[in-house]
């Protein structure tokens, strides 16, 4: 699988099983799903051996990697795909940071939060970051403006200069994988539970083939010209 993006991200779990699910983005900009496969865990081990197959397979050219905040998931993007950067899914962060507000504020956080995230500019959204923490801070959130200043940086690899402006809304998050990620959850909370990890990995590989089948065969995803102009440099 020769590539320009690649975004990966967790699929869902059946009982005590979790299935990984890459979704990549190939050169003419559609979506493709490169890899489905049995994680007993998401652990360092788990991913490392999922990112080997799809190598072994032909994987090559992965500049961004998209994902929850899963440090096996992390430490492999370091590893095995040196080139990539790591983008950690804005939603599930800005949760995460709002999990740790309590109620009083949490209107005014999530406000500020989308605030740092309108920024045209990586500097300018870390530089808003700092200042909402200080305001956290301030109002006795002092969790919440750790959780915001520890993950700030890698949430705002979108903007740097590298990835076009235009890409910005479709890689700064997991939304790719949401529609078969709520596909496959509906199917399997109907079976219920599972003989084995591979009856489940079954099940998921269908729900993926039936999502993929029917609504990106023919859909553009990235404009990829937008990513070459990005690369070239300017005379």
């Amino acid at each position: 699988m020769d590539g320009v993006w690649h975004k990966r991200s967790w699929g869902g779990s059946v009982e005590n099983v979790s299935v990984l699910v890459a979704i990549g983005v190939d050169s003419t900009g559609h979506r493709e799903v490169i890899g489905v496969a049995e994680g007993m865990k998401e652990d360092a081990a788990s991913w490392e051996a999922f990112v080997r197959s799809m190598i072994e397979r032909g994987l090559k050219g992965v500049r961004l990697v998209v994902g929850d905040r899963c440090a096996g998931l992390v430490s492999t993007v370091g590893s095995m795909l040196p080139e990539a950067k790591y983008q950690r899914c804005m939603v599930h962060f800005m949760r995460n940071v709002l999990g740790k507000t309590s109620s009083r504020h949490s209107a005014w956080a999530a406000r500020a939060l989308k605030a740092v995230f309108a920024m045209e500019t990586r500097e300018k959204a870390l530089a808003k970051a700092e200042e909402v923490a200080c305001e956290m801070e301030g109002c006795k959130l002092a969790s919440a403006a750790r959780c915001l200043r520890e993950g700030i940086g890698e949430t705002t690899t979108y903007l740097l200069d590298e990835f076009p402006a235009e890409h910005r809304t479709r890689i700064r998050t997991n939304n790719m994988i949401e529609r078969p990620d709520r596909e496959i959850r509906r199917r399997t909370r109907v079976v219920g539970s599972f003989p084995d990890g591979n009856s489940a990995l079954m099940l998921v590989c269908a729900r993926i083939r039936y999502v993929t089948d029917n609504e990106w065969s023919t859909r553009r995803y990235l404009d990829m010209s937008r990513l070459d102009d990005n690369l070239n440099p300017a005379n």
